[in-house]
Parts: structure tokens; sequence; C-alpha cells
């Protein structure tokens, strides 16, 4: 008896939760349904991954393959990624790509592009590392770990970063707002670390900047079918630049990217409905 009230609860709550998901209107699980989604698939190819990423360990390439598999996340979530002008991430040089940083989707986003820049790594915060299986598996991916709290560590760690850059001609994603903007009207200020790899090492800087991400309104519980553009802009050069140059180098990047997604914002914006629960803050 006991026994079949126990499956017989098992099946009601997973038809609970299947009506909840697949329901059109907002709710509360359906929405957090899709990002515990990534952060379980990343967790599961992580604990996969980790074992074959010693064959090559911080190799940046182990990403790429990993990335391959990761990106069809983007199905369950019903998203859809179109990057433009991707030919500038597809060269190969060394080079700092910045973006601005709305959602931890917005790595599901580079996923979707890797196999274009190829060669690319991505530096995160220390705090990552310990997620395990996750923060293994990045780190033996080529993913640089540093510690915000320690800026001598971090910058001699974004000092090995750049000679691996200039050497091996791969290119390191950076969100220079240090952390989630939730305000989706504008970016945060940009930290000068991303800009000061650049010009110390005399690589161009990559802007490339992600449309908002309209169809989320996390106070509404809303997650609807999105589509996100990712537009490269022309590089930036950095040469011949010094460290005294940062800053009108942090202000002219800034102003570009700004710019882009006002464009970016008009776009996407400019076709939804009147009525459409678009959130400008995250």
């Amino acid at each position: 008896m006991w026994h079949a009230l126990f499956m017989s609860s098992i099946l009601f709550t997973f038809a609970y939760l299947f009506t909840k998901i697949t329901d059109r209107e907002p709710n509360k699980i359906k929405y957090h349904f899709y990002f515990i989604s990534f952060y379980v698939s990343c967790c599961m190819l992580a604990l996969v991954m980790w074992p074959l990423f010693l064959f090559s360990p911080k190799n940046v390439r182990n990403t790429k393959w990993a990335a391959k598999i990761l990106k069809h996340v983007t199905k369950i979530m019903n998203l859809k990624w179109e990057l433009r002008n991707g030919e500038i991430l597809a060269e190969e040089r060394g080079a700092v790509v910045v973006s601005n940083h709305q959602y931890t989707l917005d790595v599901l986003g580079m996923f979707n592009i890797w196999d274009v820049a190829d060669r690319i790594s991505a530096i995160a915060k220390k705090e990552l590392f310990y997620v395990w299986p996750f923060g293994l598996s990045a780190y033996l991916a080529g993913v640089v770990f540093i510690d915000r709290y320690d800026p001598k560590e971090a910058y001699k760690q974004l000092q090995v970063t750049s000679e691996v850059m200039t050497k091996n001609k791969t290119k390191i994603w950076i969100f220079p707002e240090g952390t989630r903007n939730k305000n989706f009207t504008k970016f945060l200020p940009f930290k000068k670390g991303a800009f000061n790899i650049a010009v110390s090492a005399q690589v161009p800087v990559i802007p490339v900047v992600y449309s908002p991400y309209y169809f989320i309104n996390p106070k509404k519980h809303i997650f609807n079918k999105g589509h996100v553009i990712m537009q490269c802009l022309e590089p930036i050069p950095t040469k011949g630049l010094t460290m005294e140059d940062v800053p009108i180098l942090i202000q002219k990047v800034y102003e570009k990217m700004t710019a882009a997604y006002k464009e970016l914002s008009k776009e996407v914006l400019s076709d939804l409905p009147p009525d459409y629960a678009y959130s400008p803050v995250g």
C-alpha cells in the first residue's frame, strides 16, 4: 500500500512539473527549470569530460569540444543566437575580446560561437573554480581563474595569460564590467584589467555586444522564446599605446559598445507587442 502511494505521489509530481514546464503562461517552475537545465547540463558534461581533458590539460581547444555539446542546451531553452561580423572573431590572432555581461546565459552564447572563434580562453572569478566538477573541468579546459580580492596575484596571472595569448595566437574573453549587470539600459563602468592586458601585449581589443535579454523578466518569472544578437565590432588596435593611454582606450571602447547596444536594443524591442512584459532590470 505504502509503495503504491509513494509511486502515485512520484507520478503526480512529475505530471505536475511537466504541465508547468510546458505551460505557455509564465510561472516560477518553468522560469527556474530553464536555468537549472543549463547548470545541470554544464555539471554533467564536466563530470564526463574532465578525465579526457587530462590528456591535454589547460589546452584551450578542450573547451571547443565541450562547447559543441553544451550549445545544444539552447534548444531546450528555445533560444536563438545570431552572430554578426563573425569573420572578425574567426581571424587567427591574439586579441582581447570584451563583452557586456547580463546573465550566466552569456556563457551559453559563447558556446554557440566557439567554433568561429576557435582558439579562445575565458577569464573567470576564482570562486567558480571551487564549483566542482565544473570548476575542475573549466581549469583543465584553459579557463583562467583570478582572485578579484588580490590585485597583485591577479595581475601576475593575467601577465602569464598574456604571454600565452601572443605566442599561441589565442583570444582572451573578458567581461570588463566585472559582474552581471542588472540594469539593461546602460553598462556598468569598465574595469582596467582587460585593457591593461591588451596594451601590455600590444594586441587589439575586439568588442562583442549582446543585445538585451528582453525575454527574461525575473520579477514576473518570465522566460520566453528569445533571440539574442551577438555583434562583433571592428577591432581597436593598441599598437604604440602605453599604460597611460588605457583610460582613453577604455572610454573609446565603452562608447562604441554603448552605441551598438542602443541600436541592438531598438532592433530587438521594436518588433515586440506593446504589452510585452519586458523588464529593463534583470
